[in-house]
């Protein structure tokens, strides 16, 4: 029984620390320009995140696009992360200047583009572009 107990002790513990940290696509898959170029060639749907994780903005977007991308009608999303400080070739490639900038691609067709965006309404409707 003493077993039992600290398994189960051990598992509630585990669900506790978990439910606390951000589900693992709620920052998107980090950038890379073949699995960019794969979305674009399949036609899908796409957010990119232009993110510093010291951005006081970029960790207001976090829940809002953790969020939407829960919700049913936006499974097809590839998103991906670009890190502001540490990818600057994708940055540059993007023609961006500041962290906290979402682009929205319907394949391979920029359809929107926002900097420091934290109305989820807005979001919304920028992710709605794609479709």
């Amino acid at each position: 029984m003493h077993a039992f107990q600290s398994l189960l002790r051990f598992i509630l513990s585990l669900a506790f620390t978990l439910s606390f940290a951000a589900p693992a696509w709620a920052a998107g898959k980090p950038f890379d320009q073949a699995g960019f170029e794969a979305a674009q060639a399949a036609g899908k749907p796409i957010l990119v995140e232009i993110h510093a994780d010291w951005c006081p903005t970029c960790r207001a977007q976090d829940p809002i696009i953790s969020d939407l991308m829960r919700d049913p009608k936006n499974a097809d999303f590839v998103v991906l992360r670009v890190d502001f400080d540490k990818q600057k070739d994708v940055v540059k490639r993007f023609r961006v200047q500041y962290q906290s900038t979402l682009i929205v691609f319907k394949g391979k067709k920029e359809v929107s583009r926002s900097t420091g965006e934290t109305s989820k309404d807005a979001i919304v409707t920028q992710l709605a572009k794609s479709r």
